[in-house]
């Protein structure tokens, strides 16, 4: 059958792709011997235990992390991430071993970083040909799977015209039925009634089945799974929550129950651990770099006036709880009344000369990295507002608390794209989260580092610094 061959032999495939992968590690390492030592063979036999280590390694931690799940219906990027994930994985974990053994004195330092490099980018090239492959014979007929659409819905609507947008994926919908009491039609097609589901299921071959319920309609899922008893097919719930405001959606296994998540923080798992690792490594390396200017910038805000070098301000961190945030002190000594905190705005008499170049420069932000360090704050994340400016805005901007979802950070999504500085208004404030939320729902170690590399370029200097 045309639609089935390449998912007949899926577990070929499957071990194929591992096959590939084994051979990346090792022709990656023999491709950076012949950029280092000019040759294919490397000086030593270290060398190739080594390549046989990491190799054994790829075996066992790849599947784990995901990289031979199935990728259809998603872009290319999604499978190269994780497979360039878990090799830097792997990588380190050989390391990490080389370390352990005292055997990584007698390898080349710079044949290391050849191999990582030229590894990556053949498990990077391998995904590419695969999916240009899979993009050809779907193309062509082969590898279709038959889609069976429950629902009449928005959200069933969108389902059935990202099958018909995205025809590479190879999802070909063969009929959509009406959960409801009343006739509906989908982009011109006719819907079937529900009562007609185990028979057209049981005629025809059927590989996945999606079910999109509203909210309404949830106590009839029951009778639908009823219908489908016995089908063979993949069944998937995609209840149609639209009228929902959600946050890093998805599902998740507590006490061994599967629950769908609405509304949840990114940083769990596997996620909250690259996340730390990202931080605590690029902090450090920061601080390294930037100790020699941080004495500098201290000295002069010493001389510039008195008061304390640093200015501490408690504000609300991960989950709202209170963390204290280190600046350089940019402002003259001052006291405001009633506890009342006032934003810096434009001219302000209480900056100091220094301090405004400083805000102005984003370098009074520099001690932060020691609050990164200690764990409260990250380098990429929505900025931390003072605790009498949340109890202000989360009664008048919705969904404002969700910013504490995520740890706060030194720049983020609405920095860079120009929402910094003084909110003198409640639309300045409601477009800030909106983009902190957007960051949240989208976080990825991509995201930070293309956030980190574009505050590089454009996030120091800005004209709503001040």
């Amino acid at each position: 059958m045309r639609t089935g061959i390449l998912q007949t032999y899926s577990a070929g495939f499957n071990l194929l792709a591992r096959i590939l992968d084994i051979a990346a590690v090792l022709l990656g390492g023999l491709s950076g011997s012949m950029f280092r030592f000019r040759g294919w063979d490397p000086p030593s036999l270290a060398y190739g235990e080594v390549l046989l280590l990491a190799a054994v390694l790829a075996v066992l931690i790849f599947p784990h992390l995901g990289v031979y799940r199935s990728w259809r219906g998603q872009n290319l990027l999604a499978p190269i991430v994780r497979a360039l994930l878990a090799w830097s994985l792997v990588f380190v974990t050989t390391l990490l071993l080389l370390v352990m053994l005292k055997g990584d004195g007698a390898l080349s330092r710079l044949w290391m970083v050849y191999w990582f490099v030229l590894t990556g980018l053949l498990l990077a090239l391998a995904r590419w040909a695969i999916y240009a492959l899979l993009h050809w014979v779907r193309r062509w007929g082969f590898n279709h799977r038959q889609v069976l659409i429950i629902g009449c819905g928005k959200q069933a609507g969108d389902l059935l015209r990202h099958t018909r947008d995205a025809a590479w994926a190879g999802f070909d919908v063969a009929a959509v039925f009406d959960p409801g009491d009343g006739p509906c039609d989908l982009l011109d097609r006719p819907v079937r009634p529900l009562d007609t589901l185990a028979e057209f299921v049981h005629g025809h071959r059927i590989d996945e089945i999606w079910i999109s319920l509203s909210i309404a309609q949830t106590p009839k899922l029951h009778t639908i799974l009823e219908y489908l008893r016995n089908c063979p097919a993949n069944v998937r719930y995609v209840p149609d929550m639209l009228g929902l405001f959600l946050l890093n959606h998805g599902i998740s296994e507590l006490l061994e129950t599967p629950m769908i998540d609405l509304s949840t923080t990114p940083m769990q798992g596997y996620n909250r651990l690259v996340k730390g690792f990202e931080d605590r490594v690029l902090a450090t390396i920061i601080l390294l770099l930037i100790s020699p200017l941080m004495g500098l910038i201290a000295i002069g805000v010493k001389l510039s006036s008195s008061g304390p070098v640093l200015f501490r301000q408690y504000r609300h961190g991960w989950g709202g709880c209170r963390i204290e945030v280190w600046k350089f002190r940019t402002m003259y000594v001052h006291r405001e009344a009633g506890g009342k905190v006032t934003q810096a705005h434009h001219h302000d008499p209480r900056i100091t000369p220094l301090g405004r170049f400083l805000r102005r420069t984003s370098l009074d932000e520099l001690p932060q990295f020691i609050n990164v360090l200690q764990g409260s704050m990250s380098i990429v994340g929505p900025r931390p507002h003072a605790i009498e400016h949340n109890e202000i805005y989360q009664q008048i901007i919705a969904h404002y608390t969700m910013r504490h979802r995520v740890k706060p950070g030194i720049t983020g999504w609405a920095q860079i794209n120009g929402w910094r500085g003084e909110t003198d208004t409640v639309d300045k404030m409601r477009k800030r989260v909106q983009h902190d939320l957007y960051y949240i729902e989208n976080w990825s170690l991509g995201f930070d580092l293309r956030i980190i590399f574009l505050t590089l370029i454009r996030g120091f200097v800005d004209k709503n610094a001040y």
